[in-house]
Formats: C-alpha cells, structure tokens, sequence
C-alpha cells in the first residue's frame, strides 16, 4: 500500500527536507524502498530512489541537498516487480520529460508494458508505476496537453490506483484518483497532495478530498478540480479538518484494528483484481494440482485460514489439501515428504520462525515450495518457488484482520481455479463485506453490555465455519484476555458440554447449509441454561432457537463463512474497549514471530 506526496512552491527552494519528512509521515502504511524527484526551472528533474528505509535512503542519496519549485516522494510497497532499485518510485517517462509516481495497483501492467516497449518506448522496470508515466507519454507524443493525455491514460490503466506526474517547462503538477485515496492541501504559497492527510497536516488544514475519476491540476497558489470523462472544470468546496495527526494516520478511525477491519472490502477487492490480471496464478494452480500431497501449512491466524482453503479446494476441485500447523509439518509430515509433494507456506509477514523453519525441511527433502505473503521482499516471497501477494498493504495492529480475509479469499479463488470454476462468484464479495460492516455494528453493541464480564466462554462452527470459529476464538481471546475456545459444534457434546450453566455463553457460526447441525447444538446448549449467540444469514430455525442471531446478508455457503469473520472481529474488538485494553497492541505479544 504505497505512499505518494508532491507540492508545488512559488519559487525554486530546498525541498529535500520537506519531501523526506512528507515521506515519514507515510511510513505508518509500510514500504520497501523510497524515491523522490524534483523538477528544476531549468527543465532537469533529478530523480534519487532506492530499496530501504526513508532517513537510511535519504542520508545515502542525500535528499536533504535537492531543490527545485515541483517535487514528490513516493514510498513504494512491492506488489508489480520486487523490491529494487530500479522498481522504486518516482519513474521517468522514455525521455526524462516526465516523472511521476503512483499508489494502488495497475492489474493490466503487464499488457502495457509489452505495447509501450512495441511502440518503442524506454521501459526500465516491471513496476506498474511507469506503467503510469509512459501511459501519459504515449499521449502528450500524440500532442494532448497534460490533461487531456492523463484523461485518455485513465481508460488504458486498469485497477485501482491514484499518481501524480510532473513535466518539465511547466509550472504545475497533475494527480489523477481511480480507486486509491487522493487529498490536496491549499497552503500559503504552496499546494500539495497526498495518498491521505498526515502528510499534509504539516502544512495546511484547508484540504480538498479528490473523488474517483478526478484530475487535480497544482499550482503554488491554487489547484484547480477535472473531470477524466470530459475534461470540464469541478466547483468544490474547500474544508478545514480539526484531525490530530494520530487520528489523521487511523483515518479517523481510534484504533488500527478498526480501521483494517473496515478496510477489508478494498482490499478484497484490489486483490481479485490482482489475481485475475497475475501470471503467477496459472503456475501455481498447475503445480498444486500436479502434487503427490498437497499441504498447507501456517500459524495461528494462518492456519485457520489453511483449515478453510483445505475445505474449499475438496468442495470446488476435488482435491484433498493437508492443513497442518507448521512446528507440526516437521514432526508429522517432514520424514515423508517427497519430491512429488507441494509446501503452500502462508505467512502474513513472510518471516515466521516456524514457518522458515518447516519450510527449510520441505526444501532439504525436495518439495516444491509454493507461498502466499503480504510483504514483499520478505524471506518467505525470496524463497518460494512461485508466490502470490496478499496485497493488503501494511496491517499495523497486532490482530490479523484484513490478513486472514485475503488468505481466505485467495484459497477460495485458487479452488475455483483448481476445479475449472467461474471466478465471477467472487465480484460480489467486496459488496456484501460493505454490507456486513453496516449491519453488524449495532448488532454487536447490542451485546456488548452483557458479554463485557465474560471470562468464560465457547466459539463453535462445523464444515466451513469451523475454522471461522477457531478464527473468532483466537481474536477474542488476543484482545479480550478472556478464554474463549474454538471448537467443532458437534465435538461439544462430547465433554465440553459439562461447562455450560445458566447464563453461560456459547457462539455458534452457521453455514446456510449446516443450520439444522447448528440448532442441535443450540438446544443442547440453551436446555442447560446456557445463552445461545447465533451467526449466519436470516433462517427462522435459527431465530427461534437462539437467544440471539447476528445477522449477515445472504451470500451462499461459500462467501457466508467469509461475512462470518467480521462480527467475531468486530465484537473481539468492542469487548476489547470495554474491558479497558488497547486492541491493537495486546500484551505478550508481538506482529511478526520471528522466534521459535
């Protein structure tokens, strides 16, 4: 999830600093590598990037000394082409006339990189973010302004994204939002824009939010608002924002994990996006059909994300997948495995001890190493024979969320391709996530209350939701501090039942397929006295047998287990509050485990 900031300033002037601190203040949203450009008076534009961190790259390329009227700073999080050199941002254009740089991601890169180098282009990297320049190029050669050709660029550029661009002999620079945030900042003597507020909180409080579909054209003393569809002019508003830069960085959110909560329908939606347009997906999916035995394997979070793709990919392809935890792969699987057989190591943070270590073990007996992890550049990505991105940008909070939905979301999408299925099923899910979040908020407040004292209780699913379930349990246990335990529905009767008395909690997840398994174990649970906590879609049998029903849209039993994430994420973090912890940083514990 990369970072973009550019300004304008009425005459040529050290920018150095202000772009590096810019740079700073974008590097809560994590990245790789870091670059910025400025554009001189004179018509050069001098452009210093590189692979690292904001205050190591700035020292060693020595930001501090660049100066110019125009200048941007991009922080680059690695989704087309690796951390490199060459694939940081800002880019030039074939010429060195144009430099820009971008956030989001360009899903048809591919397919335009191969026309921008047949139409003779200069194309140095594989990043999606040249992909941006070269598309305006290909346009302003045609002999449109710089507007018109960025219009034009839109229609060729597919995904979700946002860039600015600088040319040289002007005096302004252009931004373009399609799917990924964009805000301007009016100040005195200076206009700015950004992939969101706290780099511009420094600087001004007059902002104007950029919709999709929008050019914004900058100069030092003013910005002026185009339509991509037909170039006319847009009246809007400015408004002065009261935002504390904590709150700026949470985007408005109080706390990390809500925010990523409600960041899952985006990210869902650019990782489909992202798959449908990836050369990786193919090679993978043939090399896990191929397999001897095909395991998944991961921790925690992880796992449960294996424990549902293992029932995905048996249901939409007929294949049989071994979710296992990956200390255990060793012990269970590691004397047995062969060169036939296929490791897919899931990894949030792609440097887990326990996962490198039981990796290492397939590698040494000759399995095929496949991987799916959200940062790049990380061990897990480097070692992995073909690997796919989680494509969720940083996740701050120390709870997964937007994690496991992607994980969750790209084993379903590699069943379907497994089984020769129609991926178009999935278009809906970013909506019915969207959905799920507006239903489901005053549903858990209205539980808050009497859940809040709880140190006790019971999460319970069967067949899809039974890895939500031990999903949920994980989540309300991390935040909470209270002992909730995940299990099978129908293993509760066999010994776990006997902690059930009046008031006693219990959580069922229902499948639209399953109720008539779940309503069983709600009786068994509500004749002993027990409180009966139901979540699924809207079914009578589930009403009426339940004390309460947390509603979800109706989805399907393959999508429902998906919406069934977000009210166990949402009430782990409510009883979080109530219960005076801070959810997104819970004691003794730490986001990436990097020890046994």
């Amino acid at each position: 999830m990369c970072g973009i900031f550019g300004i304008v300033v009425e005459q040529e002037q050290p920018l150095g600093e202000i772009l590096v601190q810019a740079g700073k203040r974008l590097s809560y949203r994590g990245y790789d590598s870091v670059g910025c450009a400025t554009l001189h008076e004179d018509g050069s534009i001098d452009l210093r990037k590189d692979v690292g961190k904001v205050d190591e790259v700035a020292e060693r390329l020595r930001f501090f000394e660049m100066t110019g009227r125009r200048g941007m700073v991009q922080l680059r999080w690695a989704t087309f082409g690796t951390p490199s050199q060459v694939n940081a941002q800002p880019h030039f254009d074939s010429d060195g006339d144009l430099v820009g740089a971008h956030n989001g991601n360009v899903v048809n890169n591919v397919e335009l990189r191969q026309q921008f180098i047949a139409q003779g282009m200069t194309v140095r990297s594989t990043n999606d973010g040249e992909s941006c320049v070269h598309a305006v190029e290909r346009y302003v050669d045609q002999g449109y302004d710089m507007v018109g050709a960025i219009r034009r660029a839109c229609h060729d550029l597919e995904g979700d994204y946002a860039f600015v661009i600088g040319r040289v002999g002007e005096d302004r620079l252009y931004a373009l939002k399609k799917g990924s945030g964009l805000v301007v900042g009016l100040g005195e003597g200076s206009s700015c824009v950004s992939s969101d507020l706290p780099s511009i909180l420094p600087f001004t409080r007059r902002i104007l939010r950029v919709q999709d579909g929008e050019i914004v054209v900058l100069w030092a003393d003013r910005v002026e608002l185009r339509r991509v569809e037909d170039g006319g002019v847009i009246e809007r508003e400015v408004e002065t924002v009261a935002e504390s830069m904590e709150v700026a960085e949470k985007g408005g959110y109080p706390h990390f994990m809500l925010k990523e909560i409600h960041e899952q329908p985006g990210v869902v939606r650019e990782l489909l996006n992202l798959f449908e347009a990836s050369a990786h997906v193919a090679p993978m999916v043939e090399r896990m059909a191929k397999a001897r035995h095909l395991y998944l394997v991961g921790c925690g979070t992880s796992y449960h994300a294996c424990m549902l793709g293992s029932v995905y990919m048996a249901r939409l392809a007929g294949r049989a997948a071994i979710p296992i935890l990956a200390p255990q792969f060793i012990a269970q699987y590691g004397p047995a495995l062969g060169e036939d057989d296929v490791g897919l190591f899931v990894s949030q943070s792609g440097e887990t001890k326990d996962v490198l270590n039981a990796l290492e073990v397939a590698q040494e007996r000759g399995t095929h190493v496949l991987g799916l992890v959200n940062v790049l550049g990380s061990t897990l990505m480097n070692v992995s024979e073909c690997y796919l991105p989680l494509a969720c940008g940083y996740e701050i909070s120390v709870p997964a969320t937007k994690t496991f939905t992607n994980q969750v979301v790209a084993f379903l999408y590699l069943a379907l391709r497994m089984g020769g299925r129609d991926t178009a099923i999935l278009a809906r899910l970013p909506g019915l996530l969207e959905e799920t979040l507006d239903l489901i908020e005053p549903q858990a407040a209205a539980l808050e209350a009497n859940l809040a004292d709880r140190d006790d209780l019971y999460c319970l699913g069967y067949g899809l939701t039974y890895p939500i379930a031990l999903e949920g349990a994980l989540k309300l246990k991390e935040v909470t501090y209270a002992h909730c335990e995940g299990m099978l529905s129908t293993e509760f009767k066999h010994g776990p039942l006997s902690a059930v008395h009046q008031g006693y909690p219990v959580i069922f997840v229902a499948g639209p397929e399953d109720v008539p398994l779940i309503v069983s174990g709600v009786n068994e649970t509500t004749c002993r006295g027990g409180w009966a906590i139901a979540i699924g879609e809207e079914d009578d049998r589930l009403r009426n047998n339940a004390h309460d029903l947390i509603r979800l849209p109706e989805a399907g039993p393959l999508l429902s287990p998906i919406l069934a994430t977000l009210p166990l994420q949402v009430l782990s973090y409510r009883l979080s509050l109530a219960r005076g912890y801070d959810p997104d940083f819970p004691r003794n514990l730490s986001k990436t485990l990097t020890v046994d």
